[in-house]
């Protein structure tokens, strides 16, 4: 393994929500089933060049079930982060097309996306962080040992534990505090 000073930092991002306007359906988030429907939020490539240009890999890490459910092809959801990927300074977009029962690593609030992308990127997850507009997202952060940012839409939805080290309205907004030098003083660069 690389030495502390050698490994990378990383802001792990939801897709719905942080980069992109999710579908709000009774309350509820979903995502866009096209690349027609999806419409980046403001600032979002403000806020990634900034993370970009302080050496943050940023690496999206998405849930999308639809896929297993059979309600959206595979394909919409390649185009999608075709798109994402063309459009914004990402690094990778990983994503779980799992459901619940599946009971994958991969399906956030579990970890297991996020540690798979740290161990192959050399990412310390101690300076790095997650930023999601879900309780899922916030988990899958704390069971990362990476700090967590909640975007707060007040969704119509149960939180099993949703505390987060910073709360706010957008990507913009989280940039700014993971940028803070409060928080640049606690990683190593």
């Amino acid at each position: 393994m690389a030495s502390p000073s050698l490994q990378r930092k990383a802001v792990f991002l939801d897709r719905d929500g942080v980069l992109n306007r999710a579908v709000i359906r009774d309350g509820k988030p979903y995502p866009p089933a096209t690349v027609s429907e999806m419409q980046l939020l403001p600032r979002v490539e403000e806020a990634l060049a900034t993370l970009k240009a302080a050496g943050f890999m940023l690496i999206v890490v998405t849930n999308q079930p639809d896929v297993a459910r059979g309600t959206t092809p595979r394909a919409a959801v390649d185009a999608i982060h075709a798109y994402l990927q063309a459009a914004l300074p990402l690094d990778e977009i990983r994503c779980c097309f799992h459901d619940d029962y599946d009971a994958c690593n991969c399906r956030k609030p579990k970890p297991g996306a996020l540690l798979a992308a740290a161990a192959e990127h050399n990412v310390s997850l101690a300076d790095s962080f997650m930023v999601g507009d879900r309780w899922r997202d916030i988990e899958a952060g704390h069971g990362a040992g990476v700090r967590t940012v909640l975007i707060d839409y007040a969704y119509c939805e149960q939180a099993a534990s949703c505390l987060s080290d910073y709360v706010c309205g957008s990507l913009f907004d989280a940039a700014q505090w993971i940028l803070s030098p409060k928080n640049q003083e606690t990683t190593r660069a």
